[in-house]
């Protein structure tokens, strides 16, 4: 099953680098370019020039060898012991202060074949490229990748709570409130317990399907050219329990544009085949509608077509999808977002698979406000509002070795780039 293990992190030395604060950043895919060159005007060695190298073809070779500068000159240096680094993320969503906890090991590569690292979503190639470039110059993983585990006795949680009772060793804020707190943690008995307890678990891909599917192409290209190391055959993880109470979710809404002679009247009198639609006055009574279906476990979305005018779409018949897509589990079959691609925006729309990943007609937003605008004054046709995908319809569709539509999920908040890195050259 799942094999992790210690390794000596690559962490700044904020004695020659400085304020940690303002060395970090957020996930490169979701930084502008203008927002890079704040975090680099507010510190020059902050981790977004070796994780988001800009430039032309080159810019990956100019990041190995900036990497190999802040090395030598101290900014970065590697732990003299070998640890497991815990985790700790404390932040505010739906109104409520959450805590979520969980622990960064290195976890060997291993095919989804094997069943015991399994994906959820799509992927595309053009991201495993940009990342493949960047490992092939740098021998690193600056970020880590977001993995679920079932830990129903708790124990993994006892042991990381028993293990952080003091100060922690890295701690940073965002602008939004949200902190990052890290212990490193390098008792043995400890990590040994760890190693011990995930020898029998499996890992569920929470945020990181990309960087995940790149290290196993990058490790098979070590291997082919003999240039593999100690390290090259595992990845940095963090791992946290589904069990969590502080574990967060958001749906990703679709905005639908382009469409050659669109009418929404003609959308609503086609979908009456499939679903139970309702009028809604207004934004409010939208949220409200979706909400109490989500908790009686119906499969509902909200349309928006501008101009005030949303309707709730609750699916008739649970096994609309199945009887289109015979071969695909009950799982896949019964999520919101499948039945979305599946009845409306393929069968009745005609926006095929290749035209999503593309997001020719289709693109993406997690915020309700910019979904809504973007049809009432960006020229979209319309806009759908979904409800969050739930952990356990992730780990069924995980354990069905099927794959969720892109952006099926939003796991907040986003892990945090520049407390600990995984150097693994020689």
């Amino acid at each position: 099953m799942a094999v992790i293990k210690a390794f000596k992190g690559m962490r700044y030395d904020t004695e020659v680098a400085g304020d940690l604060n303002k060395l970090v950043c957020p996930p490169y895919d979701i930084i502008s370019p203008a927002q890079r060159e704040q975090f680099i005007e507010e510190n020059p060695v902050n981790i977004i020039r070796l994780e988001l190298p800009a430039g032309g073809d080159d810019r990956y070779k100019q990041a190995g060898q900036l990497l190999n500068e802040w090395l030598t000159d101290g900014v970065l240096k590697l732990d003299s012991n070998e640890c497991v680094y815990v985790y700790e993320m404390e932040f505010t969503a739906n109104g409520k202060r959450n805590r979520l906890k969980g622990f960064v090991p290195l976890v060997k590569l291993q095919e989804f074949s094997d069943g015991v690292v399994l994906p959820h979503e799509e992927t595309l190639s053009k991201a495993k490229t940009d990342r493949f470039n960047l490992m092939s110059e740098t021998m690193c993983n600056f970020s880590q990748i977001y993995s679920l585990f079932i830990d129903s006795e708790n124990e993994t949680s006892k042991l990381l709570e028993a293990a952080t009772q003091n100060a922690p060793d890295m701690c940073v804020c965002e602008p939004d409130g949200t902190i990052h707190r890290m212990w490193c943690l390098s008792d043995t008995g400890i990590i040994g317990k760890l190693v011990e307890i995930f020898a029998d678990k499996k890992l569920y891909i929470a945020d990181g399907h990309h960087r995940y599917e790149t290290a196993l192409n990058f490790q098979k290209s070590l291997l082919a050219n003999g240039k593999e190391t100690p390290n090259s055959g595992f990845v940095a993880m963090m791992l946290v329990s589904i069990e969590s109470d502080g574990l967060v979710i958001f749906p990703t809404h679709r905005i639908i544009k382009g469409l050659s002679g669109f009418s929404l009247d003609e959308l609503i009198k086609k979908s009456a085949e499939f679903f139970d639609i309702k009028e809604t006055v207004n934004e409010d009574s939208m949220n409200s509608a979706l909400h109490k279906d989500y908790f009686n476990g119906k499969c509902t979305f909200a349309v928006y077509g501008g101009a005030g005018k949303c309707y709730i779409f609750t699916l008739k018949d649970k096994n609309a999808v199945k009887a289109i897509l015979p071969d695909k589990s009950d799982a896949y079959c019964g999520l919101d977002v499948s039945v979305l691609h599946t009845l409306v925006l393929e069968k009745l729309l005609g926006i095929d698979k290749e035209n999503m990943a593309n997001q020719k007609n289709l693109t993406y937003t997690r915020d309700v406000s910019e979904a809504l605008t973007a049809v009432d004054f960006g020229g979209a046709d319309f806009a759908v509002i979904l409800n969050p995908t739930k952990v356990q319809e992730i780990l069924d569709v995980a354990l069905a070795n099927e794959k969720m539509p892109q952006k099926s999920t939003y796991f907040f908040p986003k892990l945090i780039t520049g407390l600990v890195m995984n150097n693994f050259s020689e």
